[in-house]
């Protein structure tokens, strides 16, 4: 597939959040190990989640449809007891669904093997072997630390784990693990990663602690019981809306039923410093997390820089806000952005030569990227190299050019954010418009 794109001379609209992807990961993967029955609304509707519940679909717990409520589904959790898979799991091009899968597979009495696409299996796996090799779970990779990945699953023996990297799959994996262990364990990373496993597995009946210093402490084994969310939005997949809304003269955004999580909020908090005008409305607490609405304007910007001690927070967004420095006033650095390099793609060299494809300047220099704002965008044809990100970021680049732009390569937009291909053209007008390209 790709996106046609002409210049935008509007982008106005409101629209209730698509359902947070890593909340929807969760709730499938979570509840599948409590006990119990819970209902799943608002859900993210992307490829990406529907691995996970077809994940523990094949390990025996029970998901259906609920009657008469679109996009609901109903779980029944299997109280801690898997059954072996028939086959290999195929997580797709989810890392998400294969790295906490591992967690939850570890403690079982089978082996599982999971696979994924092309893509994730370039992406890194050693990451979560040695967590749960610490825990006493034996984890088998191929080709030097990818995927294909074998668990063989067993009694467990809680540990102290001190994560090198600031990851919240790897925490995941290590928490869902740890629930299943003899005895205590603790985990602690460099940065605090977001915390949606935290939250959601204390409301679930887990007894987990936080140090001062962000060290999280558990003794196991622990059991869980199924609870129902309604999940909020996806502040990942709005921030390419409520940067098309600042850029976009005259632009005017409402995002209702935001989540606002403050382990996610990195990209509002740049935004913020480089002259972003939004505000939040009506804040609230659902299904454990802060939420609020979110209206956006049309902005004039600075530059910013970004420490690598605030990437964690803003990992997913460094595409988007890489948009926004390319107009805005002065040069922009992002610093620590390593884990780019191993995302769907060398995500970090991507968006610099995306923006060089526009017109913008950039450049990469170690793990920082350079953006020079203030550039006169001109239309181009680009490609996304399988990155939803890069796709999206490449659609809100094209609605600021002279001239007309197109984006191909932009089916896995629907890994996260199905919708947005539609909600860009109905907010422009019709600036988007879709056609097949093999």
């Amino acid at each position: 597939m790709s996106y046609r794109i002409r210049p935008a001379k509007k982008f106005r609209g409101r629209w209730q959040a698509a359902g947070d992807k890593s909340l929807t990961h969760r709730a499938f993967l979570f509840n599948a190990l409590g006990e119990g029955e819970a209902v799943l609304r608002g859900l993210n509707a992307g490829e990406d989640c529907a691995r996970s519940r077809v994940l523990v679909e094949a390990l025996g717990a029970r998901v259906e449809p609920v009657e008469g409520e679109k996009g609901a589904w109903r779980i029944t959790g299997r109280g801690g007891r898997f059954r072996a898979p028939d086959g290999t799991l195929d997580a797709g091009n989810s890392g998400t669904t294969l790295r906490l899968a591992c967690g939850l597979l570890a403690a079982q009495a089978f082996a599982s093997t999971l696979d994924g696409d092309d893509t994730l299996r370039r992406r890194p796996m050693a990451r979560i072997q040695a967590p749960l090799a610490a825990l006493g779970a034996t984890v088998t990779l191929t080709n030097g630390g990818t995927a294909p990945v074998t668990v063989q699953g067993g009694a467990l023996a809680g540990c102290d784990y001190v994560s090198p990297v600031a990851s919240a799959q790897v925490k995941s994996a290590f928490l869902l693990a740890a629930l299943q262990a003899e005895g205590a364990s603790s985990f602690r990373e460099p940065v605090l990663s977001r915390d949606h496993s935290e939250r959601l597995l204390r409301r679930m009946g887990a007894e987990i602690v936080t140090d001062g210093d962000g060290t999280l402490r558990l003794s196991g084994p622990q059991s869980l019981r199924c609870v129902s969310l309604d999940v909020p939005g996806d502040i990942s997949s709005a921030a390419f809306l409520i940067a098309a809304g600042v850029l976009v003269e005259g632009g005017n955004v409402l995002i209702k039923n935001l989540g606002v999580n403050p382990t996610r909020t990195g990209f509002l908090d740049v935004l913020e410093r480089m002259g972003g005008r939004f505000a939040l409305y009506h804040p609230r607490e659902e299904a454990g997390e802060p939420v609020a609405d979110l209206l956006a304007q049309h902005s004039a910007l600075e530059a910013v820089e970004v420490a690598p001690d605030e990437v964690p927070r803003l990992v997913d967004e460094i595409p988007i806000l890489a948009v926004l420095a390319a107009r805005a006033q002065g040069k922009s650095r992002f610093h620590g952005l390593g884990e780019l390099r191993v995302k769907e793609s060398d995500r970090l060299a991507q968006t610099a030569s995306l923006l060089e494809a526009f017109g913008a300047k950039a450049r990469v220099v170690d793990d920082t990227l350079e953006v020079e704002g203030g550039a006169r965008l001109k239309g181009a044809e680009v490609d996304a190299a399988g990155d939803h990100r890069i796709a999206m970021a490449a659609s809100v680049l094209g609605l600021l050019c002279r001239g007309d732009s197109r984006v191909n390569g932009t089916a896995c937009v629907a890994t996260s954010f199905p919708e947005f291909p539609g909600l860009l053209r109905r907010f422009s007008d019709g600036a988007l418009a879709q056609d097949g390209d093999g």
